[in-house]
């Protein structure tokens, strides 16, 4: 098997199909169609179950993604070290980052580490719990994950840098804020308010139904899977949303209130990595890191 083989294989697994990646490639549609049958009869299975014009992954082609990816990336890593011993010049990094700290701290890393290392292309994907997140990274698909948890994170076999802890706040409902003029509210204040909840399994959804199992009658009118849809449904006036305090920069730019809910519940938001074998836009995105946990400033405004 040849790296060539494996970098059409996640063409198609990228682009969505044959057609696509093919003209991402490059290379003429029969030609990669061909490529990917002689990568299938090496291997000995099917990679991809063809319906109709798709190509949909077989539960083979599923298990070949991770280690692929992985191949890839540590041929990039030594290309990387070989023509930029002096830094990081080039390179793509895949990022897969939970919704709240892909709000902060992703969004300032991200901006300190394209002003270092502008060449350098970052793909970043979703992940919904920690368990998501410290699957990518340890399959490959990811080499960098940021996840947010009720708890610091330990995971045997993959290395964590704890990043910061976001207390919980309520992003108030500009139609039905009747709370007081001060900063932070008590659980019990949620009581007879409407509330746009996370889905079960997060530190919000907790949150609430904690209050609601203490007795205090407050109502979860909208279950939101899709966080982006939060901000949008408190400005329409549905509800409030409790949320973590990454998300109130964006709620204040949008004229919005937030209140610190007492007594204080926190994300412990955490970066992962592989221990060993990154490229060297990952450690170097790492170094990043180690920077917003200890304060620093950006030293790329500092030329």
């Amino acid at each position: 098997m040849d790296t060539r083989k494996l970098k059409y294989f996640l063409a198609v697994v990228d682009h969505d199909g044959f057609n696509r990646a093919a003209e991402h490639l490059l290379i003429a549609q029969p030609s990669l169609s061909q490529t990917i049958a002689g990568l299938e009869k090496e291997l000995g299975v099917p990679l991809f179950h063809r319906i109709g014009r798709r190509a949909v992954l077989s539960e083979a082609g599923r298990e070949l993604v991770g280690p692929a990816r992985l191949v890839m990336r540590d041929l990039d890593a030594a290309q990387s070290a070989v023509k930029a011993l002096a830094g990081v010049r080039s390179g793509r990094l895949d990022i897969v980052t939970m919704p709240s700290p892909g709000i902060e701290p992703l969004t300032s890393m991200i901006a300190r580490f394209t002003g270092l290392h502008p060449s350098v292309r970052l793909n970043v994907g979703a992940a919904f719990t920690p368990e998501e997140v410290i699957e990518s990274v340890r399959s490959g698909s990811s080499e960098i994950g940021l996840a947010g948890s009720s708890s610091p994170i330990r995971v045997p076999g993959v290395q964590v840098l704890e990043l910061e802890r976001q207390p919980l706040i309520l992003i108030v409902n500009p139609q039905a804020d009747t709370f007081s003029t001060g900063t932070s509210i008590q659980r019990g204040d949620l009581g007879g308010h409407r509330l746009i909840a996370s889905q079960r399994g997060s530190l919000m959804r907790w949150l609430v139904d904690d209050a609601l199992a203490h007795g205090v009658n407050t109502e979860i009118v909208v279950e939101v899977a899709h966080r982006t849809s939060i901000l949008p449904l408190v400005l329409a006036g549905v509800g409030h949303a409790v949320m973590p305090s990454s998300w109130a920069p964006t709620a204040h730019k949008a004229g919005l209130r937030t209140l610190l809910i007492e007594p204080v519940s926190h994300l412990d938001v955490a970066i992962l990595s592989r221990k060993e074998d990154l490229t060297p836009a990952a450690r170097a995105f790492l170094k990043v890191a180690e920077l917003h946990t200890q304060g620093q400033p950006d030293p790329s405004t500092d030329r």
